[in-house]
């Protein structure tokens, strides 16, 4: 694993435990020498990945789009930024080459760009981990949702081996390489029928 991309939120109002698995998750990142690939953004869960695996020595890339920079969101410290022109060139860039995507708890945008992912994957066009970092059983109400996407056909069983649910960022790295295989042929099996 060499380069992981992180979809968190920018929200600063947020409980402290939410930071605390943040400033975990990257240091266990940085210790395993993967590159962030994240948002770009200086405040909030954004901000503490980008902050805690600098300090760490890490190394981080963010994807911003223009109109993000020019009401200051970027985070400044960032040695590697790509500034892109919209939000749908981000959450492109934000998969291209990556080796697994992680997923903090975090708003609509964060939201978004997780189901993109396992929409992404179930057709086969996104074939690596997806790891859904439950913290605080934040995610208790989607999880649920897709298991009754499962359950009423509108997904099949196979589809549960897109993502991985996990609660503690300790884990993260043996979550990522136990992860079942994916395959790019997935458009093949990715309707119900």
């Amino acid at each position: 694993m060499k380069r992981i991309c992180v979809y968190c939120a920018s929200s600063s109002k947020i409980d402290e435990s939410y930071f605390e698995a943040a400033e975990r998750l990257a240091a266990q990142l940085v210790s395993h020498d993967v590159t962030i690939v994240y948002g770009g953004g200086a405040a909030g869960l954004m901000g503490c990945i980008a902050d805690t695996a600098i300090e760490h020595g890490g190394h981080v890339v963010g994807i911003i789009p223009k109109f993000m920079t020019e009401v200051e969101w970027q985070h400044k410290d960032l040695e590697e930024i790509h500034v892109v022109s919209d939000m749908h060139e981000r959450k492109k860039k934000l998969l291209e080459g990556t080796d697994a995507v992680i997923a903090l708890p975090g708003g609509s945008g964060t939201l978004e760009e997780l189901l993109e992912a396992i929409s992404m994957k179930r057709l086969g066009f996104y074939t690596k981990p997806i790891v859904i970092l439950n913290i605080n059983n934040y995610y208790a109400p989607l999880i649920e949702m897709l298991e009754r996407s499962i359950r009423e056909n509108f997904m099949s069983e196979t589809h549960r081996k897109m993502w991985t649910v996990l609660s503690d960022p300790d884990d993260i790295m043996s979550a990522i390489e136990s992860s079942p295989e994916w395959s790019a042929d997935a458009i093949s099996f990715a309707a119900v029928k």
